[in-house]
């Protein structure tokens, strides 16, 4: 070989010790002229603003840069153990605001683009959301990694990078319209491409024995479909500690990228077959799963993730320790969030025995002692459960392999409940029948050494409902870890002026400690505190106000601001809002208005495409606006809307302006919930149900602060059994109205017909959601919310009360508590600049 490939580790790191970046102004200013000239070669007549905010990340991403390898090499030289988080959504929101709070860069970054005339602010408004996630178990894994990062866990996240997020969300004459979400059509300077540790997944193919060189025989996957995994870095920075944690997400590539015999022959679209096939693997997020082929490639994303991701680790353990598996399971973790990447329970298998060696019994060993399970829901069909016909074409070797996972398992079953077929049946991975289906849930369950739910409640009906069985054979493996979220977005960030207003009375270190919020309580009979506080809320509310002044919709700051942001599902029980939302128009056109209190009816939030109901919610709940809001007697009085293309950004202006929290599942559907917490850390006082983390909420805040109503998890089930709606209905003069209303046609005149379904939903005694039962309740609960608004001074102890008590959310506690229960990593201080 010639010595011009050659290098040496002494000239290797002369080329990489640079010296510090300055945090200063005048080094920020000089970076960013030299990247906005010299690196993107713009001048005076450049007209993209693009380019601004991109010399602009450069020059952030740089600081991140240095300490992101120092906090590698902090890692390597530890030898630590590590987390490996795998999660199919990420909802990081824009990432520019973020690292720049964490690194502390606020006040002198701005000073030094106004040197050039230019707004830091405006500037990171041109950022897109990243388009990774849908809803709250995205935006919940964005949470986990800052607060690993803040508290210095070595922890890795592992995702898919959509080219396409969920959608953008449009309204057509009501109805939701889908269009596409191309977040990376101007590129993502946050990112860098790592091809070098690209990996290789397989497809189809079958399975079959060969020699293994050494007397035995090895399984083999031959004439397989292969598509190469191209990673993709994002750096997790932590709050102002030096340390920068890393995302690693995955696109899919085709191994030969172009046909040229094909080509040749005039075959166009055969030429590229391969590639497309290869690059809709990552194309879309979460694929409209109400046909067979998007069924097929959602089981193809949630292999590829889990594949692609442990060969990357694999790789890194044999690059660092040899082929010696002895002390894997004390170095590694495997934290899955949700059900959707248990493919790597038989992919690990597979790679340790068929790619490096290991028997069954050694490789269950490794993988029963590093898997850990979080469980995100209560309802059955949301477990994934895969065909078999299409697991086995798909992914043959690893149906092999869960078959004998199975096999064993069910051995184990039969010892501890002899002759209990029936108990078997259930429990099986494999759900037998007609169409035999590989349960994910039951996968994921037998593999793990932790499986948890995400608040007391949803853990105990895990335990006593959903997974009893399970629970009864190992109750050692089932624990509570009730969710959270980071301050630093949700309050430091997207509420900067009470933020400072909080640092000002009681100090910074809430940032990283949010149990220093209970010290808040002790100023909410403090008149000139309480002043300011609500000062700030109205002006929070007149930002929110700006988003919809286009929409010609009169609304004031002083209104009470009813929100309920969520994704559309009908256990999340929009629907109920609506109904109250009629009932206080009803009331209006009736002239019973006496104490009324003025409100703004905020709704946003998506239905997957696939989801007809939900969209026909949405529907309803538009077609209900457009008549309220054009009423002349609603006018100061109330007003809705439903805010299109529901996202991160939008919801740090929605958080900081609500006043009223809408949480009103059907109790014992909710897993947790994450925008509960949000809108209490920013004052918004609750309405809802025993569900979710709204129990542990109630019991932080108090109940004289929280508006609770509506059956408990255990009255719903009981109901069931003898479920009259149209019985309720007749029993309730006011409901009975609401209901005419919509039975006649009132908002929907000349679309007759068209909410049939919903009203018959809501009439049917095996309407699960029971939604119909909790009117009644929820109307007297919101009788109570204007009473106490009406007393400003009363509404303002609420709000500063419920932020005070909202400590106990924090993602920071909560990852604490999978450490210590869980994962037991010791925190490693990043290299210092």
């Amino acid at each position: 070989m010639s010595k011009r490939y050659l290098y040496n580790t002494i000239s290797l790191s002369k080329l990489i010790g640079l010296p510090p970046l300055g945090m200063d102004r005048k080094s920020l200013a000089e970076d960013y002229k030299g990247y906005f000239g010299r690196f993107l070669g713009r001048d005076e007549s450049c007209v993209s603003k693009h380019y601004l905010y991109f010399a602009l990340v450069l020059t952030v991403r740089d600081r991140l840069m240095e300490r992101w390898k120092n906090t590698k090499r902090a890692y390597d030289e530890s030898r630590c153990p590590w987390v490996y988080y795998f999660s199919m959504e990420y909802l990081l929101g824009r990432s520019l605001s973020n690292a720049t709070l964490n690194l502390e860069l606020e006040d002198e970054l701005s000073a030094a683009l106004q040197e050039y005339g230019l707004n830091l602010e405006g500037l990171a408004e041109l950022e897109h959301d990243a388009g990774l996630g849908n809803g709250g178990l995205g935006r919940l894994a964005a949470c986990f990694l800052d607060s690993c990062a803040t508290l210095q866990l070595p922890v890795m996240g592992y995702g898919l990078r959509y080219e396409y997020g969920m959608f953008r969300q449009e309204f057509d004459n009501g109805y939701q319209v889908e269009e596409p979400d191309r977040w990376l059509r101007d590129g993502n300077p946050w990112e860098l491409e790592r091809p070098e540790y690209t990996q290789r997944v397989k497809y189809g193919g079958h399975t079959e024995y060969m020699d293994d060189g050494c007397g035995g025989w090895r399984m083999c996957w031959v004439d397989t479909h292969d598509v190469l995994a191209v990673p993709y870095d994002i750096p997790i920075p932590g709050y102002r500690n030096d340390t920068v944690n890393t995302l690693r997400l995955w696109k899919a590539e085709a191994t030969d990228v172009f046909d040229l015999g094909e080509f040749n022959a005039g075959r166009y679209p055969e030429s590229v077959a391969a590639k497309n096939a290869a690059e809709n693997i990552t194309m879309v997020l979460y694929p409209n799963d109400a046909m067979e082929l998007g069924k097929e490639t959602r089981l193809r994303q949630q292999y590829f993730l889990a594949s692609a991701s442990l060969q990357d680790i694999l790789r890194d353990w044999v690059r660092r320790r040899g082929e010696d598996f002895s002390q894997f399971a004390e170095k590694n973790c495997f934290q899955l969030n949700d059900t959707h990447p248990t493919c790597m329970v038989p992919e690990l298998m597979r790679l340790l025995m068929d790619g490096h060696g290991l028997g069954w019994d050694d490789a269950w060993e490794i993988t029963s002692r590093t898997v850990a399970y979080t469980n995100h829901t209560l309802l059955p069909e949301a477990l994934e459960k895969w065909p078999v016909s299409m697991f086995g074409s798909l992914l043959p070797r690893l149906l092999e392999i869960i078959y004998e996972i199975n096999a064993r398992f069910l051995t184990e079953v039969a010892r501890c409940w002899p002759g209990d077929t029936a108990l078997q049946a259930r429990m099986s991975i494999i759900e037998e029948g007609e169409n035999p289906q590989v349960r994910m849930a039951h996968l994921a369950i037998v593999a793990s050494f932790s499986v948890n739910g995400v608040a007391a409640l949803h853990t105990h009906l895990l335990k006593h409902g959903l997974f009893y069985d399970f629970y009864q054979l190992w109750p050692h493996k089932f624990n509570n870890k009730t969710n959270g979220v980071t301050p630093r977005r949700w309050l430091a960030k997207c509420n900067p002026d009470l933020a400072g207003l909080i640092t000002e009375t009681i100090g910074e270190e809430w940032v990283t400690d949010l149990s220093q919020l209970r010290r808040l309580s002790l100023y909410a009979e403090n008149p000139e505190f309480c002043a300011r506080w609500h000062s700030i809320k109205h002006e929070n509310k007149k930002r929110l106000l700006a988003l919809q002044v286009q929409q010609g919709i009169q609304a004031s700051a002083h209104f009470l601001f009813d929100v309920q942001v969520k994704r559309i599902h009908e256990y999340k029980r929009q629907l109920l809002n609506i109904l109250h939302i009629i009932h206080l128009y009803d009331r209006i056109k009736r002239g019973d208005m006496e104490n009324w209190v003025p409100r703004y009816m905020l709704i946003s939030g998506k239905a997957a495409p696939g989801y007809w109901m939900a969209k026909l919610i949405i529907k309803l709940i538009n077609n209900v606006a457009n008549v309220v809001n054009h009423d002349p007697k609603t006018d100061g009085a109330l007003k809705i809307f439903f805010m299109p293309n529901y996202g991160v950004s939008i919801m740090e202006i929605i958080c900081p302006g609500a006043d009223l929290s809408e949480q009103i599942s059907t109790a014992g559907k909710e897993a947790s919930g994450t925008g509960n917490m949000k809108f209490m850390m920013n004052g918004a006082i609750t309405i809802g149900t025993l569900d979710g983390a709204n129990i542990e909420i109630r019991e932080e805040v108090g109940d004289k602060n929280f508006f609770l109503f509506g059956l408990t998890a255990e009255e719903v089930e009981a109901a069931r059994q003898h479920y009259n709606p149209n019985g309720v209905i007749a029993g309730d003069e006011e409901l009975q109205r609401v209901m005419h209303l919509l039975e006649c046609g009132h908002f929907n005149q000349f679309e007759p017909g068209i909410f049939n379904p919903i009203l018959n939903s809501l009439r049917s005694p095996q309407d699960p959601w029971m939604t119909v039962a909790d009117f009644r309740s929820y109307i007297d609960s919101q009788r109570r919310v204007a009473e106490a608004y009406r007393d400003q001074e009363r509404w303002t102890r609420m709000s500063i009360l419920n932020t005070a008590a909202s400590g106990k959310f924090s993602a920071d506690r909560t990852i604490e508590e999978y450490n210590a229960d869980i994962w037991k990593l010791e925190k490693i201080p990043a290299y210092t600049l």
